[in-house]
């Protein structure tokens, strides 16, 4: 129990940390958002009006100290405000229309490379030497060298453009209207796969390398050694004895990558005009939108934070040993 109150208690102080840094970051950002509300209406707003709009906006030229106070008031009770750019929109709203999109696309891509990449790390260590460590390895990680934009870029123009096996852009066909039928899943599914693909393709050597590392570690340990010498069968010895030990760096890592998700699809929607969280960002910051802004940020620092917790606490679960700090 003193090991799990530590982590609450550090992760509460990274929250308070991360909420602070959020405040404060798009104010030191060159640009001022009042100047993007002007220009919207070509500049005919008078001051009175433009004040007034600022208002609705939630913008405020207080001092930063009650900024700052308000904010936090504000961030408490989850209200982030109006966003500037799809006014007259609660900022919580137009997050929620592409946090599904951006999940969709980031837990599919993030399980395929994992588990693929794990379970070939797996192999790759336990037959070491022979035909599958000497390809696997250098195969993937010559991937995962490429520019990801390149790649997207290359996948899309041959198996999009010029095969047509695969949809250009957007998250299913505009002829359909969203709901839960088949031909509408089956649309989300055929948009999904090349963006997807590509993800896995660029990231699955980074997991097989982590995984094969750590494993061919394990296999030099005692207790790997004695599950063998007892005459257990050799997928019981690589898979409960070996790889479950083995595992627990790719699972530190696959908490962070968890977290990730939110941020981390920015190329991936932007090279398949994919609607989610990352293209939504870089449209907040090109228009000043500071409540948008924050309010991304701050999604994007729970979920890595909540990521890390999950992790610590399936240590305790895969690791015994910790429940003893």
């Amino acid at each position: 129990m003193s090991y799990i109150a530590r982590r609450l208690g550090f992760y509460l102080v990274a929250a308070w940390a991360s909420l602070t840094l959020n405040f404060f970051l798009p104010r030191l950002m060159p640009g001022d958002p009042s100047i993007a509300i002007f220009a919207r209406f070509h500049g005919q707003l008078n001051p009175a009006a433009l004040t007034a709009m600022k208002t609705a906006y939630g913008l405020s030229d207080d001092p930063l100290p009650v900024q700052y106070v308000t904010y936090l008031a504000h961030a408490l009770r989850g209200d982030f405000g109006t966003s500037i750019s799809y006014f007259p929109a609660p900022v919580l709203d137009v997050i929620g229309s592409a946090l599904s999109w951006t999940l969709l696309l980031g837990l599919t891509a993030l399980l395929l490379s994992f588990v693929i990449g794990s379970l070939l790390g797996v192999l790759s260590a336990w037959h070491r030497g022979r035909l599958a460590d000497a390809v696997l390895p250098p195969v993937t990680m010559l991937l995962h060298s490429f520019p990801y934009f390149w790649l997207a870029t290359l996948a899309l123009y041959l198996l999009g453009f010029r095969s047509g096996w695969f949809p250009l852009r957007h998250g299913y066909d505009n002829t359909l209207q969203p709901g839960l039928t088949l031909e509408f899943l089956l649309s989300v599914a055929h948009h999904l796969a090349l963006p997807a693909l590509t993800i896995v393709a660029v990231s699955i050597g980074g997991w097989l390398l982590g995984m094969r590392n750590s494993m061919i570690g394990v296999l030099a340990e005692d207790y790997v050694t004695m599950a063998e010498a007892k005459g257990l069968t050799m997928r019981r010895v690589m898979l409960s004895y070996a790889a479950r030990n083995a595992l627990l760096p790719n699972v530190t890592a696959f908490g962070m990558s968890l977290g990730f998700i939110l941020s981390g699809s920015l190329l991936t929607e932007v090279v398949f005009s994919y609607p989610g969280m990352g293209f939504l960002l870089l449209t907040a910051v090109r228009s000043s939108d500071y409540p948008l802004i924050q309010g991304l940020f701050l999604l994007i620092t729970a979920a890595v934070l909540t990521a890390n917790l999950v992790v610590d606490l399936l240590y305790i679960r895969l690791d015994p040993r910790v429940r003893m700090q």
